[in-house]
């Protein structure tokens, strides 16, 4: 049965794969003949010159031929399998990255350089067709095992010889250092939340400045100031008590510079530490005079809800919902979403209108009404009807 591709309900002819050039299939074939002709011709010499096989023919000359014909058909098998293994490998190098590549071949060189060091003896053997193919077989082996090891462990490789190889190491994450934290984290409080969620741990340095200008804000005489000051040191007090944060005072200013927003660039520069920040100018500033930036303000613009109240969606009804006339509906990132009076709409995509989300341990939920359906109005009090009036007890 062809497996040729369609291409607009046409079967058109399979593609040819293209193999391994004649070339490098000979080499290696040549390679492997010289092996078993010299194996052959090592065994045929034990035989005495003057034994006579297949008339004129003596041992030697005799497992000579052997060799060679063994050696052949041997060598054309080894020779395609192994082109073929670097085939399959080349094409899964295609999606390796460059760094890997460069990793793994200086690990390489390293295990050609111990092979060759560990596999020298063998040319102490007196017949060299013997000992080539196993001294290239260890050197080939330990070389590829070099390959892997380094490129396993590529940023410790890069980081020894990358000056000398003339490559910049892999640029550490921004999560990975230490961090500046700005007036406007610690004044927030949302940060205690990231930090007990497991999202924000490690160093976390509060220099001179923040600290000084939180003091001023507490010692303030507008009272929304003062609440935000205190609201800061009392947020600090606490980040020095969590088990993951390591909270250090930065004993550093730069007095040269006026205000603390240009203090705190200035000193994640020359610390090489990230800046830690809820105020969207700064981390545009502090990026363009190359700090690393974490911005919070940016991390919740990520995890927004995808959709707001008002808002108009098209989504595919799949089953019906626990209420009466509910239908149910799934958006892209796995979001529910409950339509009301729409039950007769499943199997169909519906234009819905949101009209309230919010989420759940579990999952987010999202609740609307279709588009052009008008709100539902509000439920009449249902009017008790008086029962009989109690007789009055009897004495």
């Amino acid at each position: 049965m062809s497996s040729a591709p369609r291409h607009n309900g046409v079967r058109g002819p399979a593609p040819r794969r293209k193999g391994p050039p004649t070339i490098v299939l000979e080499g290696l074939r040549f390679l492997v003949v010289v092996f078993f002709a010299g194996a052959g011709y090592q065994i045929g010499s034990g035989v005495s010159p003057d034994t006579k096989v297949l008339g004129a023919f003596n041992g030697t000359a005799i497992g000579l031929l052997l060799g060679v014909g063994f050696g052949y058909v041997l060598g054309g098998v080894l020779g395609r399998t192994t082109a073929s293994s670097a085939e399959m490998a080349r094409s899964r190098l295609h999606e390796t990255s460059a760094e890997e590549l460069v990793a793994g071949g200086l690990g390489a060189v390293g295990g050609v350089l111990i092979g060759a060091g560990v596999a020298w003896p063998v040319f102490l053997v007196r017949q060299p067709y013997l000992a080539f193919p196993l001294f290239a077989f260890v050197v080939v082996t330990l070389g590829y095992v070099g390959y892997l090891v380094g490129a396993s462990k590529r940023e410790g490789v890069l980081r020894m010889f990358g000056d000398r190889a003339g490559l910049a190491p892999r640029e550490t994450a921004a999560a990975a250092l230490p961090r500046v934290i700005d007036t406007s984290v610690a004044i927030d409080g949302r940060v205690l939340d990231v930090v007990r969620a497991g999202f924000l741990h490690g160093t976390v340095l509060v220099p001179v400045p923040v600290l000084g200008e939180l003091q001023g804000f507490a010692d303030a005489g507008d009272d929304q100031r003062r609440a935000k000051g205190r609201r800061g040191l009392e947020v600090l007090e606490a980040l020095k008590r969590e088990p993951g944060v390591d909270l250090q005072v930065l004993e550093r200013d730069v007095p040269a510079v006026p205000d603390v927003d240009g203090k705190l660039v200035r000193i994640c520069l020359d610390s090489g530490a990230a800046l830690l920040t809820l105020d969207t100018n700064l981390a545009k500033a502090a990026a363009l005079a190359g700090v690393r930036v974490l911005n919070l303000h940016a991390l919740a613009l990520a995890l927004r809800p995808p959709v707001a109240a008002g808002e108009d969606i098209t989504v595919l009804l799949l089953k019906p919902g626990k209420e009466n006339g509910q239908a149910v509906g799934y958006l892209d990132d796995g979001s529910m979403v409950v339509v009301e009076q729409a039950r007769d709409r499943i199997g169909a995509d519906a234009s819905v209108q949101v009209t309230s989300g919010f989420t759940t341990a579990n999952c987010r939920l999202v609740f609307g009404r279709l588009a052009g359906a008008p709100d539902r109005p509000a439920r009449p009090a249902r009017r008790r009807t008086p029962g009989p009036v109690p007789a009055p007890p009897t004495t």
